[in-house]
């Protein structure tokens, strides 16, 4: 349910409402704005009895059923986009975000030269795999606990934010310590147990879409880390499976503007995995930009070729330099476009 309050309803007006709704065993999410409050309502069972108890409060404007079966990431539940404010930059807002960096941490000199090229380059976050989910065992698997310490160094260095992804809940804590936004991969995108963790993490989350999930399926992984208390969640489309063999996977650029339509939360393109080419990832950043994205994120190295994992859709750094100067005019229409859409 939906609840909203009446205008300028005092505190303990809302308070009597919350007690209300606890009474019938649901649980509170409240968003407060300038002039009302507005409070979701979440539980199991029947909501007609507790609707129509709420309706007849004085200070009670409206209260609604929530029709999605995902509630807090719902367009009902919250009208307004999410805003998710980093050190060096906010992702949903006005400002279009570029994440890059390598694949993988692999050393200090290669983590340190890709920091310094992509924020000459103009990106605001660095990404770099500490733990690596590899298909195969044999695999890199990353640097782990060192490959976070050098990411950290690395982002500290050049003033800019660090993503970086977690594989197991009970990595959650070393993880976080290190590093300001949390990344989920596609093959976690439904381990539930660690969304759950990530709801406690106190880090903004970059949640992957699976390789074959829908995004009603994306937006209900979405749910398990706000519903346990992490309201910074952005969706991040990275490509789909299916029977084309071309590229590594099948950019599902529509998911943009139909997840701006179905949620309040930030939505990013990762052309690097989309694609699996370097010779296509430009390309497809435009593409992302001019439909509505609010960030990207993608790998440069500073030599795909000896790269330990994904070279093949690595930037080489002046490629990167070059792209970033050919993607400001489509940044500058995305930001006219924003301001006119908020006016």
């Amino acid at each position: 349910m939906i609840i909203s309050m009446k205008q300028h309803t005092p505190q303990t007006g809302v308070d009597e409402v919350c007690q209300r709704i606890r009474d019938f065993g649901y649980k509170i999410h409240t968003i407060e704005g300038v002039e009302r409050v507005v409070i979701a309502a979440i539980g199991v069972g029947d909501v007609t009895a507790c609707l129509e108890s709420l309706e007849a409060m004085p200070q009670v404007e409206r209260a609604v059923r929530i029709s999605a079966p995902y509630k807090f990431v719902s367009k009902e539940f919250k009208k307004d986009k999410t805003v998710i404010r980093l050190r060096n930059c906010e992702i949903g807002g006005g400002e279009f975000v570029v994440m890059a960096g390598p694949c993988s941490v692999e050393n200090e000199k290669q983590i340190m030269e890709s920091a310094e090229a992509v924020a000459a380059a103009g990106a605001q976050v660095l990404r770099g795999g500490a733990f690596k989910p590899r298909t195969s065992p044999y695999d890199f698997q990353g640097l782990e606990e060192e490959g976070l310490k050098l990411l950290r160094k690395a982002g500290d260095a050049m003033g800019l934010t660090v993503i970086t992804e977690v594989m197991s809940d009970r990595d959650v804590p070393l993880v976080a310590e290190y590093t300001d936004i949390l990344q989920i991969g596609a093959r976690n995108m439904q381990n539930f147990s660690l969304l759950k963790n990530l709801g406690k993490a106190g880090r903004p989350v970059l949640l992957k879409r699976g390789l074959s999930s829908t995004m009603k399926e994306l937006l209900m992984s979405a749910e398990y880390v706000v519903a346990h208390g992490n309201n910074d969640v952005m969706l991040c489309e990275r490509g789909i499976r299916t029977f084309e063999t071309v590229t590594r996977n099948t950019c599902d650029l529509v998911a943009v503007p139909v997840l701006h339509e179905m949620t309040h939360l930030p939505v990013v393109v990762d052309p690097s995995h989309a694609t699996g080419k370097r010779s296509l990832v430009p390309a497809l950043c435009r593409a992302a930009v001019a439909i509505g994205a609010d960030s990207i994120l993608m790998e440069v190295h500073p030599c795909p070729e000896k790269a330990v994992s994904d070279g093949a859709q690595s930037l080489h750094l002046p490629t990167f330099a070059a792209m970033m100067r050919d993607l400001q005019p489509y940044v500058a229409l995305w930001k006219r476009e924003r301001s006119g859409a908020r006016s």
